[in-house]
């Protein structure tokens, strides 16, 4: 990082604001660090489930006091009605609605009451922090949020955010979408819609009608973009404010003593891993399947649990060509796969792109259907557009992915473009830029 950036740093004090979930919090973890080792004074508001990490890391916790602490632990228990749910347009505004657009005011008050005791210089999000618009209208602090999700801005070019619909590639394809994106606005998404606008004018916040996912993008100060170009949907008409800055990924102080290994590693000519990540523990979705599928063959596959019924699945797959732990670190593991079955998760899914593993992606819900389509729009593997795949067709796309070599000379080309990026000198490049615009307008 040049000396410029680096004295624009110093003595700042940076909150960092996230909610509960790994995938919201895990990605900032590496840029905290990184501000902090710059000279940065840098805090974090966030769920009590993550200060034991933050104590790791050397940074001072902040923990939700008006708002509700909603996390993975808890959000059946607050919401028990969630769990039945099973149409992914309800549950999607289920989700926006109480998880991403409620918590918004209790969100603004905790961070409005804590900077008298720590009057920070700017603000850093991730991009479904609920606050976000009541934050820039009503502090006078830049806002920058980084989009941990794949970019959800709307465009006439594209169908609405969330289900996964492809670009359209004819004119008839393009109405068909237009019809979409005024259906999900004047009926699928308008009871979030409404319920934010609501919000929004009590706190008299001038603002458009629009999707949560648009009002958190455009009312930030800059969007930092997790991922490249190549990774995401040409847009005619993208936000000013939003910028690409590779993988930022999470921080790892892990050394190279005791690394995994395993001696079937040698063994197997085909090594195929695969995760339902920490949050998902309905292992019929995703591993029983998977080892359904390859058990007693010659692929070798590796299962990572989570945690999620590790020792029941042993059990019941006893095979020496499969590996079932709870967890692995993926920067160990990865290097040794082929292919990477995933249900879509944002973190997996960049580290796949870093070790060049082409994809079969089988994920709806929680933003992942939107993932799991760009995997497969840009032939970076081949997404299977269901949650629940039979286990033949997990192991027809493994062997479709093996045997094209255009998945793996896409995903090769798209991970060479993401080295381009260093995405946490980028974050702290344009945190400077935006400190000093801000000071330079305070001054005048």
């Amino acid at each position: 990082m040049n000396q410029t950036t680096l004295n624009g740093l110093t003595g700042k004090k940076i909150l960092i604001a996230t909610v509960a979930a790994d995938g919201h919090f895990n990605p900032l973890t590496g840029l905290a660090k990184f501000l902090a080792d710059s000279g940065a004074d840098v805090r974090w508001y966030t769920s009590v489930v993550h200060e034991a990490k933050l104590k790791q890391l050397g940074i001072p916790h902040f923990p939700f006091l008006k708002a509700i602490d909603i996390n993975a632990n808890n959000i059946h228990n607050l919401f028990p009605q969630r769990k039945f749910l099973t149409d992914a347009g309800q549950k999607a505004n289920f989700d926006m609605i109480n998880i991403f657009i409620k918590p918004g005011p209790d969100h603004f008050e905790d961070i409005r009451d804590l900077q008298q005791e720590f009057p920070f210089d700017a603000i850093v999000t991730e991009s479904m922090f609920p606050a976000i618009p009541y934050l820039s209208a009503m502090l006078d602090v830049p806002v920058i949020s980084i989009g941990i999700i794949p970019l959800a801005e709307s465009s006439d070019d594209l169908g609405p955010y969330g289900p996964g619909f492809y670009p359209p590639s004819n004119a008839d394809e393009q109405e068909n979408i237009a019809r979409l994106n005024k259906a999900f606005n004047e009926e699928v998404y308008k009871e979030h819609i409404d319920c934010l606008s609501l919000l929004l004018s009590r706190y008299d916040i001038q603002h458009q009608r629009t999707n949560v996912f648009d009002m958190l993008i455009k009312t930030s100060d800059l969007y930092l973009q997790i991922g490249s170009p190549s990774f995401e949907y040409t847009r005619s008409n993208m936000g000013q404010n939003v910028r690409f800055i590779g993988s930022l990924l999470p921080y790892s102080a892990r050394t190279s003593e005791n690394r995994w290994d395993d001696q079937r590693l040698d063994e197997y000519q085909k090594v195929v891993l695969v995760t339902q990540g920490t949050i998902e523990n309905d292992i019929t979705k995703l591993l029983e399947p998977t080892l359904e599928a390859f058990k007693g063959t010659d692929t070798l596959v590796i299962a990572t649990t989570g945690g999620n019924q590790t020792q029941e699945l042993r059990t019941k797959y006893h095979y020496n060509n499969l590996i079932i732990e709870d967890y692995i670190p993926f920067d160990e593991v990865m290097p040794f796969a082929h292919v990477y079955i995933t249900n879509g998760g944002y973190g997996g899914t960049l580290l796949g792109i870093k070790n060049r593993l082409p994809m079969v992606a089988a994920g709806l819900f929680e933003g992942k259907a939107e993932i799991c389509a760009r995997v497969g729009h840009f032939k970076y593997g081949i997404d299977l557009k269901t949650e629940r795949p039979t286990p033949d067709e997990i192991r027809n796309a493994v062997v479709n992915v093996l045997a094209d070599p255009v998945y793996k000379n896409n995903i090769t080309a798209l991970a060479d473009e993401m080295e381009q990026y260093d995405a946490r000198e980028l974050c702290a490049k344009y945190l400077v830029e935006l400190l000093n615009q801000y000071n330079t307008i305070n001054v005048a």
